[in-house]
């Protein structure tokens, strides 16, 4: 199948690709690296009469420190993602999280901010933001506006993105020395999207557990957070016999939804199997 007859247009910068959106609204599409929406354009699940290449939106670009905040911008590629120092060193999460993302040819194109507009739950990067506690910066015809992770994802394949919005950076909390990390994710074969997925993040102090983000992907209609989990290790050192508990009320928590491969039972199942690794990894 090949995809319906479009427009195309090359924006030269951010007030343009703006003003572009608001012109078309509802019948506009931006494009950048173009993973996900060119293959909804060949199957017509998606028929824009107007295609915005946003490509050379320099206000796009970018990964930067900026004061207590890592600013990575919308067009940020995953490997450039993987392959960045200030990555690895204010944001190890996302450094541990990028190979696994589909294969190196669609990493060279795919970014940052395509990945989190679109919403795919079974995406890495969007249940990365939650655990990280990061904060999506949003630009339209009204201005700037920013918004948490934890609201920006509300339904499936859904943001608080309006038409005429652009997902212009994410801006995240540096790491700090007594915050540990892990990556879990389980998968048919590399490369393939996610069964189930965790990013977890933990802030000690003293060997208790002062801060904890447990954000789950590929089991439910969003990036799910295990709040009952955290809510129960935050104050407490972390054990075997904890870990247990805390495996428990996840599973009691999270209310999983079946996929082609995977029952319900199955993913309930594998995302407690995910967080005891991944408290394990994280343990003293």
């Amino acid at each position: 199948m090949k995809a319906a007859a479009f427009d195309y247009v090359k924006a030269k910068n951010l007030v343009e690709a703006i003003a572009l959106l608001s012109e078309h609204g509802e019948d506009a599409r931006l494009i950048a690296g173009g993973q996900t929406l060119l293959a909804t354009l060949n199957l017509r699940l998606s028929e824009p009469s107007i295609l915005i290449d946003i490509t050379a939106v320099s206000e796009l670009k970018g990964i930067s420190v900026q004061g207590n905040m890592l600013r990575i911008g919308a067009l940020v590629t995953h490997t450039e993602i993987e392959g960045s120092d200030l990555i690895a060193q204010h944001a190890p999460l996302l450094t541990e999280a990028a190979p696994h993302i589909a294969h190196r040819a669609i990493r060279n194109l795919g970014t940052w901010g395509g990945s989190l507009a679109y919403g795919d739950p079974a995406a890495e990067w969007p249940a990365c933001s939650l655990a990280l506690d990061a904060i999506m910066v949003i630009q339209g015809p009204g201005g700037i506006r920013k918004v948490s992770a934890n609201d920006f994802f509300i339904d499936l394949y859904t943001t608080t993105l309006q038409a005429d919005e652009i997902l212009v950076a994410s801006e995240i909390p540096l790491a700090s020395s007594n915050q540990s990390h892990s990556f879990q994710e389980l998968a048919r074969r590399h490369g393939d999207y996610a069964a189930v997925g965790l990013a977890a993040v933990i802030r000690k102090e003293k060997g208790k557990v002062q801060t904890c983000r447990l954000a789950f992907f590929s089991v439910a209609a969003i990036p799910t957070m295990a709040t009952k989990a955290q809510a129960f290790l935050e104050g407490k050192s972390i054990d075997a016999a904890l870990i247990q508990q805390a495996v428990k009320l996840a599973r009691e928590e999270i209310e999983t939804l079946a996929d082609i491969t995977n029952s319900q039972e199955t993913k309930t199942h594998l995302l407690g199997v995910l967080l005891e690794r991944a408290l394990t990894k994280m343990m003293p």
